[in-house]
């Protein structure tokens, strides 16, 4: 039994290392854009919130903008920089907005080890906020699909 624990309570610190070293360290990056916390959450609704700021997920098929193929440009919620233009998007049949390339300078990446597998995570690059994950799935000519979550986009047709 006190095995148990001991194992239970290893696995528990574990995770919390892992979380909050990712909030130290995404605390720690410079953006040209900045916020408190409380601005932020003034700013957007909880999803939002959730999403763009702590790296959370929306549920697959609940982004309008998943369906969304008329021409223009899919903007940053958070900072309204322009990220990822309609040209590039494509049904990856996921349930979320999906592109296989980005604008020039929109997006950031880093290393992504949560869920004990290694992914590319992108988020805009003024302002930090989580936009999804990049996967080598993609169509030509990049490969990649750069799967969004549609909360953290604003659409501004042509």
């Amino acid at each position: 039994m006190q095995r148990r624990m001991v194992l239970g309570g290893a696995v528990a610190a574990i995770g919390v290392a892992m979380w909050s070293g990712r909030a130290v360290r995404a605390a720690e990056e410079m953006f040209e854009v900045t916020h408190t916390e409380a601005q932020w959450r003034s700013m957007l609704t909880p999803l939002q919130y959730k999403v763009m700021r702590q790296e959370g997920t929306e549920r697959a098929g609940s982004s309008p903008l998943d369906k969304v193929y008329d021409k223009g440009t899919y903007h940053c919620r958070g900072c309204d920089l322009p990220l990822y233009s309609s040209k590039h998007k494509y049904d990856s049949g996921t349930g979320w907005p999906s592109f296989y390339k980005s604008k020039r300078n929109a997006i950031g990446t880093k290393e992504d080890n949560r869920l004990f597998s290694v992914r590319t995570e992108c988020h805009c690059r003024r302002c930090g906020s989580h936009l999804g994950h990049i996967f080598d799935d993609g169509p030509k000519p990049t490969g990649k699909r750069h799967c969004l979550n549609g909360v953290s986009l604003v659409f501004h047709p042509a």
